[in-house]
This record gives structure tokens, C-alpha cells and sequence, in this order.
């Protein structure tokens, strides 16, 4: 199990495949297993870094969960493995994220591609701004089978293949804390990057579901707003298009990933 350790604790990630480094950071509530299938198709032409944030996946459980805690990971991860630059992809607030470190060090990030991410936290849904308070953290950890039975209700509204999903999300929320769960959404909601749009001179890919019911895809606006960015709308998925339109997907990741500079 390959890992970092970090003065702030140990990172865990899994590489598959040679060529140029690709950096994928996953969603809230997730790990790093939730780019699996994106990590076999990548790898055939890159070599594939998929991180676990702190508080989720094997990476440590530690106080700080703040998207700036998470940024500043990815940045200690570069570094210990000798990347100077490379395409940072993320779901979700892994997107979010992707985009932070692209704006605080953009000498690191050749491009950025975002699925189903806020460019704004007002664009995350009622649930999710909610689940960022800590009385409803305290609540989802404390009355047992609450979590897992709400998401299992959920499920149908969050990926079109929500069986699948729902076996990783009850894999991953298992391995998350309760600090991780509150916090990190909770930053999350507070962010808001339209004022820094301007500044995003690498290119910007941006992917949304039409039906997404976590993220309002209306963040694919935005990022056609920043200089080098352009968005691709998935008519039939929710917030899981790799699961939801999965070859399309790659498709467009890979397009992305090969086109010119």
C-alpha cells in the first residue's frame, strides 16, 4: 500500500501505468477507488496517481479537513515524488480542489479537468450544504444505519448505476470520520471562485451531468468564463459520469488529456 508520510500524516495513493504523471483527487465521501476504472483506461498512455484525502480512504485521520488542508496535500505530493507539473483531474470536491491548487500554484498544474464540482459553493445541494453542519455530523455517526439508510434512499438520484455506487459508498464511509464528513463539505460550501476566474491560463475541462442532483451543472457556465476552460454537458448522467456514460467519458478525458497545449 503505497504512501507518504507528511508532517501533517500519511497520505496513501495507488499508481498504475508509465509515461507522464496524472494526478486524480476524489469526491467527498469517496476514495480513491471511485477512479478505478478511469485509472485502467488512463494508464495505457500515462502513469496514474489516485490520492486519498486526509480523513477518507487509508490516508490518516487527522484534525485538518479544510479544502486549503487539502490543497497543500497536493502540493506535498508533488513534491515528495518529484512531479514539477501535470494534469490534476478531480470529482466532485476533488474538482474543487484541483482547481485551488491550479490557482495557488499554477506552475503545477498543466491543466485541470473538474466532474460534477462547484466553482461556487452555493451550487451544492440543500442535503450537502446541510450535512456540513455539525449537529447533522453528529447525528449521521451517532444513530446507527441513519447514513447508509438515507444514501441508500438517495442512491437513484445520485448515479444511474446506483447499485454499484452505493457498494462504494458503504465501503468508503466506513474508512471516513466523522470530522472529515463535517468539515471538509462544510469548507467546501463556503468556497467561491468567481473572482479568480481570470486567472485560470491553463486549460480547464469541465464535465457535468444534466441530471446532477449534488452539484447544479450550471458550474459548466463558469468555467466557460475562464480563459482556456470549456465544459461538455452528459445528457444522460447524474453525478457520476464515469459510471453513468463511462466510455464517453473516457473519451473525453483522454481527448483532453492528448490535445496540444
Amino acid at each position: 500500500m503505497p504512501s507518504i508520510v507528511t508532517e501533517r500524516g500519511v497520505v496513501h495513493y495507488e499508481t498504475v501505468g508509465r509515461g507522464r504523471p496524472v494526478i486524480l483527487l476524489h469526491c467527498w465521501l469517496g476514495s480513491w477507488n471511485n477512479w478505478r476504472d478511469t485509472m485502467e483506461v488512463l494508464s495505457r498512455s500515462f502513469r496514474v496517481h489516485a490520492l486519498d484525502f486526509w480523513g477518507f480512504g487509508e490516508s490518516s485521520k487527522q484534525p485538518h479537513y479544510e479544502i486549503s488542508d487539502y490543497v497543500s496535500m497536493v502540493e506535498t505530493f508533488m513534491d515528495r515524488l518529484g512531479i514539477e507539473s501535470a494534469p490534476v483531474f478531480g470529482h466532485s470536491m476533488g474538482g474543487s480542489v484541483s482547481l485551488c491548487v491550479a490557482l495557488k500554484y499554477p506552475h503545477r498544474v498543466s491543466r485541470a479537468a473538474i466532474v460534477g464540482s462547484p466553482v461556487v459553493g452555493s451550487s451544492l445541494s440543500f442535503w450537502l450544504k446541510v450535512a456540513g453542519k455539525q449537529p447533522f455530523g453528529w447525528l449521521a455517526w451517532n444513530v446507527p444505519f441513519f447514513l447508509p439508510a438515507v444514501m441508500r434512499l438517495y442512491a437513484p438520484w445520485i448515479a444511474r448505476d446506483h447499485r454499484r455506487w452505493y457498494r462504494m459508498f458503504i465501503q468508503d464511509i466506513n474508512r471516513t470520520t466523522m470530522q472529515a464528513f463535517s468539515y471538509s463539505i462544510g469548507s467546501l460550501a463556503k468556497m467561491d471562485l468567481r473572482p479568480y476566474l481570470h486567472q485560470f491560463t491553463m486549460p480547464v475541462l469541465g464535465i457535468f451531468g444534466r441530471h446532477d442532483n449534488i452539484v447544479n451543472p450550471n458550474q459548466a457556465e463558469l468555467v466557460e468564463q475562464m480563459p482556456r476552460g470549456r465544459s461538455v454537458i452528459f445528457e444522460h448522467s447524474r453525478h457520476y459520469p464515469m459510471l453513468d456514460e463511462s466510455e464517453r467519458f473516457h473519451q473525453v478525458l483522454l481527448e483532453f488529456l492528448q490535445a496540444p497545449a
